[in-house]
């Protein structure tokens, strides 16, 4: 009876290790997958912006991800009459992107991190939750614009949704701007879309409830917004390199955080809107 016991409890742990090691290899590869296909992506339909940014000393492979010693660019190049024109560092075909799914309305990038990807918008929020901008199945889906939000970036505050992919993709780097370091290093975001591309300056970085005011929606300026950007960058566990401005508008980027139940960590920023679109000069 020993014997059986041992065998029994012995086929009973290499099951459990074969289990783990399955469960585990299922998610390498389907990391791998997501990576794939957003790296291809951004092969596909980004290009560096030809217009140096002014003071960029970054290395051609800096601006699409790779190591630069540049720092965070905020804007470069000339528009025709010779005066400085503040433009997005990199250009997207939004052209080409749209043809293949056109229910992509922006581009989200953060200089030297992870994030460079399409923004979707589906109608409701479980279109992209696990769905790649092609529609096919994807674990790590999309980052994805909040459906209540009118699409097209002019609302008060929008809200953009990623998931925290342990591999660091996705929105999976969000929380490194809990840390001041971190933050200071990496000050802007940039949204590119197909009618004006903007700056995305930090106002506030917090840990809330996914069921907080945070994801209240503004469709205008109103006293009620003055309120709610007042309780929000009071929140901040880091000190903002920006303040908000009257009649600016927000995004607010969020992705799970393990400190608690239902925890998101969300990072505010205000739109400053530059001179190009999808990276293009725009001709005033």
């Amino acid at each position: 009876m020993k014997r059986w016991l041992k065998t029994g409890i012995f086929l009973v742990i290499l099951a459990v290790f074969v289990f783990s090691a399955v469960e585990i290899g299922s998610k390498f590869l389907a990391y791998k997958k997501g990576q794939k296909i957003y790296e291809a992506a951004a092969g596909q339909f980004v290009t560096v912006n030809p217009q140096k940014p002014l003071g960029d000393t970054s290395s051609d492979d800096g601006p699409l991800g790779g190591e630069s010693d540049g720092g965070v660019s905020t804007g470069g190049g000339e528009d025709p009459a010779g005066n400085e024109a503040d433009l997005a560092p990199i250009v997207v075909d939004f052209a080409s992107l749209r043809a293949v799914n056109e229910d992509v309305v922006g581009w989200i990038y953060c200089e030297d991190t992870l994030i460079n990807y399409p923004v979707l918008r589906g109608d409701d929020n479980d279109e992209y939750l696990h769905h790649d901008y092609l529609g096919n199945y994807l674990t790590s889906g999309s980052i994805f614009m909040e459906s209540a939000n009118s699409g097209d970036f002019m609302d008060s505050n929008t809200i953009i949704y990623g998931h925290h992919m342990r591999d660091g993709s996705m929105f999976g780097q969000l929380g490194k701007w809990g840390d001041q370091q971190f933050l200071d290093d990496h000050p802007v975001f940039w949204l590119l879309t197909p009618e004006r591309d903007y700056r995305v300056e930090i106002i506030s970085c917090y840990t809330i409830s996914a069921y907080s005011d945070t994801y209240t929606i503004f469709r205008g300026p109103s006293i009620e917004l003055d309120e709610y950007l007042e309780k929000m960058t009071g929140q901040s566990v880091v000190e903002p390199p920006a303040k908000p401005v009257d009649d600016a508008r927000y995004v607010v980027l969020s992705t799970c955080a393990y400190s608690f139940q239902d925890a998101r960590f969300v990072v505010h920023g205000m739109l400053v809107p530059v001179d190009s679109a999808g990276g293009e000069p725009i001709e005033e």
